[in-house]
Formats: C-alpha cells, sequence, structure tokens
C-alpha cells in the first residue's frame, strides 16, 4: 500500500431540497418549502471519502476553519435555485512548519484557490518531501493560473474553462502535453492529444463530479501504473456520479 497525502481547502457541502409551487409576491422568485436535508464532506473532502472508498485511508492536511456551500434545490427537478457560501473569506494559509515527517509515495492536491496553499507553498511541500523520496509522484487539480511553478507537478488536471483560461502559457509550453488532463464534461476527457469519450448519460447533478474524477484517476493509477486506463476508469466514475443528486460517493461494490 502506498503512503498518500491529500493537500486542499475543504468544506461541508449542504443539500436543501424541498417543493416550489409558486412565486413570491414580494418578488419574481421562487418559494421553497424545505422537505430534506443532506449534508457531506465537501471539495478536498469529497477527493478524500471518494479515494478512501477505493483505495485506501490517506493523510489530509486542510484547513480548520468553517466552510459551507448550501445548495437549495426543487426536489421535483433538481434545479438548484440558490447557492450560499459561508467562510471562504476567513480560510486561513497552511502551516508548513506542522508537514507530518513522514515519508510519501504520492501527494494530492485539490487546489480550490481560496487562500489555503499558494503556488509557492505548493513548491515547498513538493521539494522538502522529494528530499525524503525522490520518487514521489504528485497529482494537482487547481483553479490557479498556471506559471513555472507548476513544472513540479507530474499530473495536471483541470476543466474546460480552466484550460482555456490558461491556453496562453500550454501553447508556450510543450512540455504541459504529458502532464495536462483536461475533463470536457460530456465531450470526455483530452490528454496528450488523445480524447478519452464519455458515454451520453442523462446528468442529474454536477456538483462534485470533478472530486470523484481526481480521487478515481490517482486511486486507479497507483494500481495500473497506466495513465490512460486511469483517465478511462475515472471517466467511468463520474459517469456514475453525475447520474446522482447531490455530492455522491460512489461505492466499491457499484462499481
Amino acid at each position: 500500500m502506498k503512503n498518500v497525502l491529500l493537500i486542499g481547502e475543504s468544506c461541508k457541502d449542504k443539500f436543501v431540497y424541498g417543493d416550489v409551487d409558486r412565486l413570491s409576491p414580494e418578488a419574481p422568485i421562487p418559494v421553497i418549502n424545505p422537505t430534506s436535508k443532506i449534508m457531506n464532506d465537501g471539495m478536498a473532502g469529497n477527493v478524500k471519502r471518494q479515494f478512501e472508498e477505493l483505495y485506501t485511508t490517506l493523510d489530509f492536511i486542510t484547513n480548520d476553519s468553517k466552510v459551507t456551500k448550501t445548495r437549495y434545490v426543487d426536489d421535483s427537478t433538481n434545479y438548484i435555485l440558490l447557492r450560499v457560501d459561508e467562510g471562504d473569506e476567513s480560510i486561513e494559509n497552511i502551516n508548513l512548519n506542522s508537514l507530518p515527517n513522514k515519508n510519501y509515495d504520492i501527494i494530492i492536491f485539490s487546489d480550490y484557490n481560496k487562500g489555503f496553499i499558494s503556488s509557492k507553498d505548493i513548491t515547498d511541500i513538493i521539494n522538502y518531501y522529494k528530499e525524503k523520496n525522490n520518487n514521489l509522484l504528485t497529482f494537482i487539480d487547481t483553479k490557479k493560473n498556471f506559471g513555472d511553478w507548476i513544472k513540479n507537478i507530474d499530473f495536471i488536471k483541470v476543466n474546460y474553462k480552466e484550460y482555456e483560461r490558461n491556453i496562453d502559457y500550454i501553447n508556450n509550453n510543450n512540455w504541459i502535453n504529458k502532464k495536462l488532463i483536461v475533463t470536457r464534461g460530456r465531450f470526455g476527457c483530452d490528454y496528450n492529444g488523445k480524447n478519452f469519450p464519455n458515454k451520453e448519460v442523462p446528468i442529474k447533478d454536477l456538483s462534485g463530479a470533478g472530486d470523484t474524477f481526481l480521487s478515481s484517476l490517482v486511486a486507479q493509477y497507483i494500481i495500473s501504473k497506466n495513465i490512460d486506463t486511469s483517465i478511462e476508469y475515472a471517466n467511468k466514475e463520474s459517469e456514475m456520479a453525475v447520474q446522482r443528486k447531490g455530492v455522491s460517493l460512489i461505492k466499491k461494490e457499484e462499481i
């Protein structure tokens, strides 16, 4: 079994489901009558729980501050009426002095760019653990703008909007093609000039699909050592996730 460290921002994902059958008389907005609530770990916390379901436990460094994302959802259509984020602005910076003194085989960065880890922090963390294990393997899902700091990462996962935002850097740095994995929703996933297609499935909720892809990708790569088959596996896991309400967890027996 590999020693794995996950670093990134986490939150609580809260879904409030209810009936919507009228508009407010004060304004042209729907009135929701809450009927049920679901709460689970989100962001990097969602990566953690899915990875542990697929592989084994890992060490987790995340923010101490509380962050909650509350979504109000029309139960009949699964349409999100409103999302309220609380605590984003209070996320503290990682304390590098408290990093575990341990030899890790793999580090996963689930970077939502909320201030917990800077690009310099990521570089310093990799350098610190590479002194312990020169064969350290690193994965990142990041919302940061690309820069030379990302050269230290082995595999970089972004969605298509993030890819487009960084297109100038990508076009000027051909080395990134063997590292960059771009998820494109129903158009599948692009890696190193190849497209990995998805099956067309009925989508109920996209929440957490990127976390599912990242955790599945890493878990399968540890087993197969093959990035192509790991992308195919992560694609299928994501297909399963988007067909469910909320931020879902895919169980081993379902796979």
